[in-house]
């Protein structure tokens, strides 16, 4: 089936327009949030339904089945003993990346102070956290603070940005922080390196990385 007729079976907003036609695709509720936590690589249903609070299991599926046919991500089965199904974002949906980052900048005053219903994951703070390392040499960066661990791959042309959980080997630098200093940092209220000079952020770390950012 052509991509001209996939689009004709959606609502659209039938103008001859890029960002249009890029919002006929993304622009319904939770589908770039999905696309925040497939960065992270590969997915199981239920680990998004659980990061991605306030979806209800009707909607998560439906968005997954629209992204599917949009070319954004695909769904496998993994291999004996996992034996689960993960989705997963194609280079398409990877293209996004920018996207969720420019959103982000653009944003990042709206967040303001934490209200009681806001919910929150350590690895929302990857994006913000990715974009303050830009510029700096390519490396694996283990990132801790109190609601849990999670790791960056700064400069990352291909694969996952980011992933929860402490970094897969040894990392290029080990930074600890707390929420309210990432939360500064994707405010821009605060640079990385002013956090770090502070001692608002601890680097460990022999990393050509972690040298950068001890020195900055």
């Amino acid at each position: 089936m052509s991509r001209l007729r996939r689009m004709s079976r959606r609502r659209s907003y039938d103008q001859y327009c890029s960002a249009a036609r890029a919002l006929d695709v993304v622009g319904d509720r939770w589908t770039l949030l999905i696309v925040r936590e497939l960065l992270a690589g590969p997915r199981r249903y239920t680990d998004l339904h659980a990061d991605l609070p306030g979806v209800s299991t009707d909607v998560l599926a439906s968005r997954l089945k629209d992204m599917e046919r949009d070319g954004l991500s695909t769904r496998r089965r993994l291999p004996p003993p996992g034996a689960a199904y993960v989705y997963e974002l194609t280079e398409r949906g990877r293209q996004l990346l920018p996207v969720l980052q420019a959103l982000g900048a653009w944003g990042q005053t709206e967040l303001g102070e934490r209200r009681p219903t806001d919910a929150v994951r350590a690895h929302w703070f990857a994006l913000p956290l990715l974009r303050a390392l830009e510029g700096q040499e390519s490396g694996l960066v283990e990132v801790r603070v109190e609601e849990g661990d999670f790791h960056l791959f700064v400069g990352a042309v291909e694969g996952p940005v980011y992933g929860e959980g402490p970094a897969p080997g040894e990392p290029d630098a080990r930074l600890v922080l707390d929420v309210g200093t990432c939360t500064a940092v994707a405010q821009g209220e605060v640079s990385l390196r002013d956090a770090v000079r502070a001692g608002r952020i601890g680097v460990s770390g022999d990393g050509t990385l972690a040298k950068a950012l001890r020195e900055a």
